[in-house]
Order: structure tokens, then sequence, then C-alpha cells
């Protein structure tokens, strides 16, 4: 009897442990409301018909692109055609909810959103405060906050509310001014890593509370050494960042514990050495795309790793076409989870 249970008088084998919310989740077996509930509200119980879908917007493919192409993130395979930035952009700030991806164009003061579900153009959501570049971004289903990048100080943090229109509001400033930062986001911190200033590249990481507002706290250091042109993706607890110059380019992969403090530690290796990557991630899964490997080479390879553990990225499928500073985004991030 030690494989089997009673629920509600009926004797049955024991369900299958849920792996997530959206569609590679699974729940097999019968279960109770109450375990059913319990499993909910810790934003693991899957949800039918949600779609972990990513995207990839804009980059460099010898010039600017305006090409948006999007991937189901719980599978493996090619990307496909999304639609376009309404105008040809790399290094732009990404930020998104459950169901709409808002995108800072790069050297403009430029907001715009996509539906995520949905294919399509982009639309108008509102302004930055001032036209900036070299900026990142990153969300919970609420809110996004995205830096200044290449204005002024490098240091400044706006916010906005993903699920209304509107112009960015101050939040704060950076710990270090600086601008080529890495980004990303549990549902309540959100870490900048990396990034140069006039004094050169860095290894700071820092951190904002989303919900409300104020200057960065320092986190910690990468410890792989100080770089730029970070790609961050996470898990609701772990984030991880690749793809940085580190005077050279390589293939680390960094991972940090979101709600803790210290210094990042080594994951594993991307499947090419190469810097501006783009990331995004599901519940689970964090996703490399794009990259530049060597001087006017651009890279359309998009490699995965299972977040929860360690180790080398695998080999998920091909952009559409070869690009690096395509920004990521999706609607499964770890700044979603409940």
């Amino acid at each position: 009897m030690s494989d089997k249970r009673y629920l509600g008088n009926i004797i049955t084998q024991n369900p299958t442990a849920p792996a997530g919310p959206y569609e590679d989740g699974a729940a097999s077996g019968v279960w109770s409301l109450a375990e059913a509930n319990a499993y909910s509200a810790a934003g693991l119980w899957p949800i039918a018909g949600k779609s972990q879908r990513g995207v990839f917007a804009g980059g460099y493919t010898g010039s600017a692109s305006n090409v948006i192409q999007y991937i189901s993130i719980a599978s493996t395979g090619n990307a496909t055609d999304f639609g376009d930035l309404s105008a040809a952009k790399s290094l732009n700030s990404t930020m998104a909810s459950s169901t709409r991806g808002v995108i800072g164009l790069d050297g403009t003061n430029t907001l715009e959103y996509i539906t995520i579900a949905t294919t399509g153009n982009t639309t108008d959501f509102g302004d930055k405060s001032v036209s900036s570049g070299a900026a990142s971004g990153l969300s919970n289903d609420t809110r996004g906050c995205y830096t200044l990048g290449s204005y002024s100080t490098y240091s400044t943090i706006e916010y906005i509310t993903i699920a209304s229109t509107g112009n960015g509001t101050n939040f704060g400033n950076l710990s270090v001014g600086r601008y080529y930062t890495g980004s990303t986001a549990s549902p309540t911190r959100g870490i900048f890593a990396g990034g140069e200033s006039s004094g050169g590249k860095t290894n700071v990481l820092d951190y904002i509370t989303i919900s409300t507002t104020g200057n960065a706290t320092d986190f910690g250091d990468l410890t792989t050494g100080t770089g730029n042109y970070y790609a961050g993706c996470a898990s609701s607890t772990r984030g991880l960042f690749a793809g940085s110059d580190k005077s050279t380019r390589n293939n680390n992969i960094d991972y940090i514990t979101i709600a803790s403090l210290g210094n990042s530690t080594d994951f594993g290796d991307t499947t090419l050495a190469r810097l501006g990557v783009g990331a995004l991630s599901g519940s689970s899964r964090g996703v490399f795309g794009g990259g530049n490997s060597d001087v006017g080479v651009y890279d359309n390879i998009i490699d995965y790793v299972t977040i929860a553990t360690t180790g080398n990225a695998v080999d998920f499928g091909d952009l559409i076409a070869g690009a690096y500073f395509a920004s990521g985004l999706s609607n499964a991030h770890g700044g979603l989870a409940a």
C-alpha cells in the first residue's frame, strides 16, 4: 500500500507533482481540491492553454533590423516571424507581463508594445523622459522598469505600468552609473548586471524592489570578470547572465539566487563564445538567441539551459536570420511567477 493513497474514499495511484504552470506542466493523477489549490497558490498548477512564448525584437544583421520573431519556449525549433517594430533598432530595452510586451527603442524616447499571444506589428505605448540608448529592462506582471542607458550620468531608472499605456516615471538611480547593463527579475526584485561607464567595464550587481521606487542597492559582483552587453533571464528564484564582452567574446553563464545577496557563481557555457546575445526565459528554461562570435559575423544560434540546474547550454534551433543585440522578452519569465 506504500504506492497508494486515499482521496475522497477513492484509492488512487500517487499523483505526479506538477512541473510548472504553463504548457510544459503536468498534474497527472487524482488530486483533492486542497492539494490543487496549494500548488496553484505556489504558481505551479498547470494553466490550460497557456503557451510559453518568447520574443526577440530587432537586432543588428549588418544594419539595424525591425524584425520581431518568436519561439515556443517549452519546445525546441526555429523562430517564426511575429511582426515589425516601428523602426529598425538593436539594443532595445524589453519588459513583459503575462500578456503584453513593452519595447523601448534604442536611441529614441519611444515605448511601444505587442500582445504576446498574437502576432502583428507594435503599437505606441508612450514615451521615455528622454531619448536614450544602450539600456536594459526588467519587469514583474504589473510594472516594467528600464534604465536610460547612455543618457546623462547613465544612472537613471524609470518605470511604467504595463497593463496601461503612458509615459515613463522616475524610479531612482543605479548604484553605479553605467550603460550596456544586463537585467532580470523575480516577482519582487529586479537585478542589473555589469555594464560600462566612463571608468570602463564593471562587475557590479545591484537590485531594486520593483513595487516601490528608490535607488538601487549593491547586490554583489559578477565573478567571471567585468563586462558589458550582458543578457539576463530568470526563473522566480534564480537569475542567469550570459553573452558579455569581458575584453573578448566568451561563453560564460553566471547565476545568482535573486532573493539573497552575494556574488554570482559559474553556471556553465553557451554553445558558442559570442557577445550581444538576446535572452528570455520560461518557467524553467533560459534561452539565449543570436550573437556575434567574430567581427562581421551574425549568429542565428538559439540555445537553452534548465535554470534550476547547472550545466552547458543545448541547441534549441535558429533565428530567422543571424543577428546580435536582438532583445528578448516572454510571457512566462521569472518576474511573473506568483
